[in-house]
């Protein structure tokens, strides 16, 4: 199995490869079974429910599938778990994986309530456990190719960010589409402004099912001024997943659909006290074309082979958490504005890519 390109391995972490079992094999958590299974570092499958195994024996029929965990979680050669199981269910499993021993992956959100977030943030602490949140896009070949530029200087000072996630179909009738979409969008603006918002507004439409908004626009300020607009919907006509970020030197957008990275030399200057646009022509920037999925999974295996903190650890996934509820506040209270803050400064820092 080799690293995947750009990233050097220790000679410690070649030798080492660790057993991880996914917990889940539903809609998305067959993915990090096939990808961890493609990884070779797979170790078990556990489901408790029989479409769940069923799946998982067709996935990865020479990898020991479990209903439950207990079995698992008392093997001491199992290092780590990924847990892909409903957010209702990320507290209980993590916390029983981080007591027995096991570093962990939970996908997003970590869990739904702020004060269980905490908790197994506290808890992985304690018992120096790793604790991964899954925020896929924070991966993205694109995505780390513009925080890169951000870091660089070469767009300048970030003034906005606007991050569309549109589409018609994927409803849900269990949570609204705030917290269904925009947690991607939240986590790479908060990847790429490296700061944490003043406060939060979010306003949206309920057409479907009463008390489940179908569409949302959320803004998020930063101190000295910089803007973030998150907009989603799966009311929309056209699928769209855009992400514009505006500096003061120049421009980048990213569309996911048609993985184009492209940079605008556009700006504004200031003549006879009038702002005067300058143009340029966009130019195309290349990215790697790995799979997202393959990169964070990987990841994951070489912070537990390593026992380094991940890039998207569990105070990243509580910052996130801490933004949808407050953005939940402001939407239920038609577009109230609330004071976003968050108690530890070492929650507000990134840990190193």
């Amino acid at each position: 199995m080799g690293a995947r390109k750009g990233w050097q391995m220790s000679d410690e972490q070649q030798k080492y490869n660790p057993k991880i079992a996914v917990f889940g094999c539903g809609g998305w958590g067959k993915n990090i079974v096939r990808t961890m299974n493609k990884l070779g570092y797979l170790a078990a499958v556990i489901d408790p429910s029989e479409s769940g195994r069923s799946t998982a024996s067709e996935l990865v029929p020479e990898v020991p599938i479990f209903s439950d965990a207990t079995e698992v979680l008392a093997n001491e050669e199992i290092d780590a778990v990924m847990i892909a199981t409903p957010a209702e269910t990320h507290f209980d499993v993590a916390k029983n994986a981080i007591l027995a021993g096991k570093d962990v992956y939970v996908e997003k959100p970590m869990t739904i309530d702020i004060g269980e977030a905490k908790a197994l943030v506290e808890l992985a602490e304690s018992e120096n456990r790793i604790l991964m949140v899954g925020h896929l896009l924070e991966y993205h070949p694109a995505i780390c190719k513009i925080e890169e530029m951000i870091q660089s200087g070469e767009l300048g000072t970030v003034q906005y960010i606007v991050s569309n996630r549109l589409n018609l179909g994927k409803l849900r009738t269990e949570e609204n589409v705030l917290w269904s979409f925009a947690p991607h969008d939240i986590s790479v603006i908060l990847r790429l402004m490296n700061a944490y918002p003043t406060n939060v507004v979010a306003t949206g439409g309920t057409f479907l099912t009463p008390g489940i908004a179908d569409t949302t626009l959320t803004q998020l300020a930063f101190e000295g001024g910089a803007r973030a607009h998150v907009f989603v919907s799966w009311l929309h006509p056209f699928k769209e997943q855009k992400l514009v970020v505006v500096g003061d030197k120049k421009m980048i957008t990213f569309c996911d659909m048609t993985k184009e990275l492209v940079l605008h030399d556009q700006h504004v200057d200031w003549q006879d006290g009038q702002p005067v646009p300058v143009k340029g022509d966009g130019v195309r920037v290349e990215f790697s074309d790995e799979m997202p999925l393959d990169i964070e999974c990987q990841h994951f295996a070489d912070c537990v082979a390593n026992q380094t903190q991940a890039r998207t650890d569990g105070r990243n996934g509580l910052r996130v958490l801490t933004i949808l509820h407050d953005a939940q506040r402001s939407l239920d209270a038609n577009g109230e504005i609330v004071t976003c803050k968050l108690g530890d400064k070492k929650e507000v820092t990134h840990a190193a890519s």
